[in-house]
């Protein structure tokens, strides 16, 4: 079930909130577990059953920590909880990579090892590296383990953040896990959120995954050096609007029931360097491999090579987070690189430089790696990124998809309004209407009313868009 869905908008979300608010306090958190298992299994099945395993094992592990068998604890939690993700998600990738091998160095074992297709269960990465970092936290004694099965399940299960992130810590919810409010007007800031997440994903990603789409799957004869150019753009601006889409609206729907979930993305394509915009992009996943990984590594407190050794194997891993694909870990060390060298000397000589110059230098390395991230395969990427540079198969004849087939007006519109979103000119417009309201006192109450107008009449858009066309992809189907 996809949060933009009219299943979603107009049966679960309506009954669960109706539900959830005529209950008893005290019922709230066994209603949100099974209410958000129901909503894992409509489209999961019995695979709810990984989650739930994922869960069990986690909570175990915390228990078993604080009773004082610490390493048994630890290694239940990491072994358990990594064996299932490696099985799901990676298993078919290490053994075609192994027959791939095999077969260049004409080694026997490569026609012997076969595995059948594993589907791979939405979230559970995400899932994964929730129940580590409860598990780590109770560890290293931040935290104290849940004796609640039902209060850590929720924790894990709730649906808001369950299949798309964000990564929320055990440790930013506890308090809310235990008692939380929620108030009329913290349930309005919520379904602001919610709305503005989903219009970002049905206005805007949906329609640059549509000309992305096209561009990447045609022929490499049938469009040129600028409508390669165009696929690109497209593809980082759909991933961009889809992912902090989906951060929007968990963050909104969290705030419904009373949780306050953390900032997941802060208008990265801003950023003027590849470090800053790992601090804008993903942020709960950024964090979590610099809280869990690169700082037990040793973080940059030992010698420079160390430092970068450390730094390559957190954009090795997660690269590999993302999914099980060569490309991808690519991409990830693509990443890595640019950040090794930023930090080698770099970065300090981009502060000199003009500002615009900064920001051009980062959007064109992040360009190059969504290249990687978007094919499948590593020789798909090296001829679009030739084609970018107007080198491998050029089109003979008549293009099929010259750049002028695709520049109509609703795309320049989307286009525009598209790249000025990924600027903060949201959050100024909302002041000026908070300011706005404050100011002219006597007709603030209209002010407000236009504005929530407005966001209903957004959100009547976006619907009619879902309604008419059935063209919604979600692309955390390949993490």
């Amino acid at each position: 079930m996809l949060f933009s869905s009219a299943i979603f908008l107009f049966l679960y979300l309506p009954s669960f909130l109706i539900i959830y608010y005529l209950l008893p306090k005290r019922w709230h958190n066994s209603f949100l577990f099974f209410a958000s298992l129901l909503f894992y299994a409509w489209g999961e099945g019995p695979v709810v059953l990984v989650l739930l395993l994922s869960a069990l094992i986690n909570y175990i592990a915390g228990r078993l920590i604080e009773q004082g068998r610490r390493q048994t604890g630890l290694w239940l939690s990491l072994i358990g909880s990594l064996s299932l993700l490696f099985y799901y998600k990676y298993a078919n990738f290490f053994v075609d990579s192994i027959r791939g091998t095999a077969e260049i160095f004409a080694l026997p074992i490569g026609q012997s090892l076969t595995l059948g297709h594993i589907a791979l269960p939405i979230g559970i990465s995400f899932y994964t590296f929730q129940g580590i970092s409860y598990t780590l936290d109770i560890y290293w004694g931040r935290i104290k383990a849940n004796r609640s099965f039902l209060d850590y399940g929720t924790y894990v299960a709730m649906f808001p953040h369950q299949i798309a992130g964000p990564i929320v810590r055990y440790a930013d919810i506890a308090p809310e896990l235990a008692d939380r409010s929620t108030t009329i007007e913290k349930f309005g800031v919520g379904a602001e959120r919610f709305i503005l997440g989903l219009a970002k994903k049905v206005l805007l990603a949906n329609t640059f995954a549509s000309l992305a789409d096209t561009i990447f799957n045609a022929p490499a004869t049938s469009y040129g050096t600028a409508t390669a150019w165009l696929g690109i753009i497209g593809y980082s601006l759909q991933i961009y609007f889809d992912f902090s889409g989906y951060s929007d609206m968990a963050i909104g729907l969290g705030k419904m029931i009373g949780f306050d979930f953390k900032e997941n993305f802060n208008y990265p394509y801003v950023a003027r360097s590849i470090q800053d915009f790992w601090r804008r992009w993903h942020i709960s996943l950024s964090s979590w491999f610099r809280d869990y990984v690169y700082i037990p590594l040793g973080g940059n407190r030992a010698s420079k090579l160390r430092t970068y050794r450390n730094l390559l194997i957190v954009f090795f891993v997660t690269g590999l987070w993302h999914g099980a694909s060569w490309n991808f870990i690519i991409w990830g060390l693509f990443h890595g690189l640019f950040l090794l060298v930023e930090r080698a000397g770099l970065g300090k000589r981009l502060e000199r430089v003009w500002p615009p110059v900064r920001h051009v230098y980062t959007v064109l390395v992040v360009l190059v790696g969504w290249v990687f991230f978007r094919v499948e395969t590593l020789p798909e990427a090296i001829h679009y990124l030739q084609k970018m540079i107007g080198l491998g198969t050029q089109p003979t004849g008549i293009m099929a998809y010259p750049l002028a087939y695709f520049l109509n007006a609703e795309l320049i519109v989307s286009l525009l309004i598209g790249i000025m979103l990924t600027t903060p000119v949201y959050p100024y417009f909302q002041r000026g209407v908070e300011r706005l309201a404050a100011r002219l006192a006597p007709v603030g109450a209209l002010i407000n009313s236009l504005y929530v107008a407005g966001l209903f009449g957004l959100f009547v858009l976006a619907v009619m868009y879902l309604a008419a066309d059935t063209y919604n992809p979600f692309i955390y189907f390949r993490f």
